[in-house]
């Protein structure tokens, strides 16, 4: 089958296309022909390694020291199930499915993926396309988990800092399903597709900065990792919570600050889960998420696809077609 390989770690220019063996399912695995995966930021910094010096060693440990130990990338995909193991109850060959291969060792830049039947796998959206399906696992369940464990509530007042990116589009929306006010933060080009997600209010960052006007919300979201809770603090209502989807920083701040202060600090990674993916199905058949596209790059151009979403500008996600 083919597949994207990362020789090295580096630059895009890492990834090959290239020719290897076809999975074989597992008594409980079932194998899926992927139709759309995506590329995210994830991928891109698990490719360049870009981690400061304190997490080098760890990083490399659990990835690989000289070159990544799984060198297909991808976290999240859609396709349909092609054959089970002897053991599986819960899906039969043609269902169509999408998943998260958080857990899974990744591997979903290729044709086929094998995942356990007790993963983070739901039968497909029947509203939604496998491009779009692909991006929920990650993206829209990273913003579920963060707002959750921000205690949302539907008279709480929310800013998204990045909320044109895949995570920010959708946690507008959710934020929104939850009843919240939702402020949304993004550049000046961005605007209107903010806007057109159900944002309360839009802050054009490129203008404002919204730590210094004087609002205060009671859940700041910081999707992008730009932010820090010593700067953000002021902008934070009593009991508020500051969340940070970017591991690094976060979770060192989050110990002391949840100690010191009445206001409280949730960092890291949101690891997908059968139950999350679920509500976001869920929610997508009910026409209350929608998946923001911005690109769709067939797989051979994979590393067109990590240098337009390495500069930092995409909306929404990008998504990569695998098979027809």
């Amino acid at each position: 089958m083919k597949a994207i390989v990362a020789t090295a770690y580096g630059a895009p220019d890492v990834l090959q296309l290239a020719e290897v063996t076809k999975p074989k399912p597992k008594d409980n695995e079932i194998l899926i022909k992927v139709h759309a995966t995506t590329v995210n930021a994830g991928d891109c910094r698990m490719r360049s390694f870009t981690v400061p010096p304190i997490f080098w060693l760890p990083a490399r440990l659990a990835l690989g020291l000289r070159r990544p130990r799984n060198p297909i990338f991808g976290m999240e995909l859609a396709g349909d199930v092609e054959a089970v193991g002897k053991d599986v109850k819960r899906f039969k060959p043609g269902d169509q499915v999408f998943a998260s291969t958080f857990e899974q060792q990744f591997g979903a830049h290729a044709e086929y993926k094998c995942l356990p039947e007790d993963g983070a796998v739901v039968t497909k959206p029947n509203t939604l396309t496998y491009a779009e399906a692909a991006t929920l696992p990650i993206g829209a369940q990273t913003a579920l988990f963060f707002l959750k464990a921000g205690n949302i509530r539907p008279e709480h007042k929310v800013l998204i800092n990045g909320a044109s990116g895949s995570v920010g589009t959708f946690a507008v929306q959710l934020a929104k399903y939850f009843g919240a006010e939702a402020t949304g933060v993004c550049s000046t080009r961005n605007v209107a597709l903010v806007q057109s997600l159900g944002a309360d209010t839009v802050i054009d960052y490129t203008q404002v900065d919204f730590t210094k006007t004087g609002e205060t919300y009671d859940i700041i979201l910081d999707t992008v990792g730009k932010t820090t809770f010593a700067q953000c603090q002021g902008a934070l209502k009593s009991n508020g919570y500051y969340l940070n989807t970017v591991l690094v920083g976060a979770v060192m701040q989050a110990r002391w600050y949840t100690m010191s202060t009445d206001k409280h600090v949730i960092g890291g990674t949101a690891v997908p889960r059968t139950e999350a993916l679920v509500v976001l199905k869920e929610l997508s058949e009910a026409g209350r998420l929608k998946p923001v596209i911005d690109r769709c790059y067939p797989l051979e151009q994979i590393v067109e696809a990590h240098r337009y979403v390495e500069a930092g500008h995409k909306q929404g996600n990008v998504v990569i077609r695998v098979t027809a």
